[in-house]
C-alpha cells in the first residue's frame, strides 16, 4: 500500500495544492486559462447576471482547469515512464489534450449562451 494511502485530510490538501502550484509554474496554457478565468469573473461582476450564470460559467472553468491539470499529470507520467517516441503513448497525450479542448469548448458554449441570454433581454 502507498505511504499516501489514508492520510490526514490537511495532509492531502497540501499536495493537490503543491500539483497545482506546480501546474502554474510549468504549463502556460494553465496560466492564460487562470488569466481567462480572471477575465471571465470581472465581466460577471460588471454584468451581474443570475447566480444560474455565475454557477455555469464558475463550473466551466473549473472543468477547463481540471482537464489541464489531468492532462499535465499525464503528459508527465507518459514522458516518464518512456522518454522516447512511442505511438501508444502519443495517443494517450493527444487524448489528453482532447479532453481539455473539448472542456474550452464547453466553457466557450457557456460563455455565448451567456451573451446571447443578455442580449435578448
Amino acid at each position: 500500500m502507498s505511504e499516501y494511502k489514508n492520510r490526514p485530510f490537511l495532509a492531502r490538501l497540501g499536495c493537490a495544492l503543491q500539483g497545482l502550484a506546480h501546474g502554474v509554474r510549468s504549463e502556460r496554457s494553465l496560466r492564460v486559462q487562470l488569466l481567462a478565468l480572471a477575465a471571465a469573473l470581472a465581466a460577471l461582476g460588471i454584468l451581474r447576471p443570475g447566480a444560474l450564470w455565475w454557477a455555469l460559467v464558475l463550473l466551466s472553468a473549473a472543468v477547463v482547469l481540471a482537464a489541464e491539470l489531468f492532462n499535465t499529470a499525464i503528459e508527465r507520467l507518459a514522458d516518464e515512464l518512456h522518454p522516447g517516441q512511442h505511438p501508444g503513448i502519443r495517443i494517450a497525450k493527444d487524448c489528453a489534450a482532447a479532453g481539455v479542448l473539448v472542456a474550452v469548448l464547453g466553457a466557450l458554449a457557456v460563455g455565448l449562451a451567456l451573451l446571447a441570454h443578455l442580449l435578448m433581454k
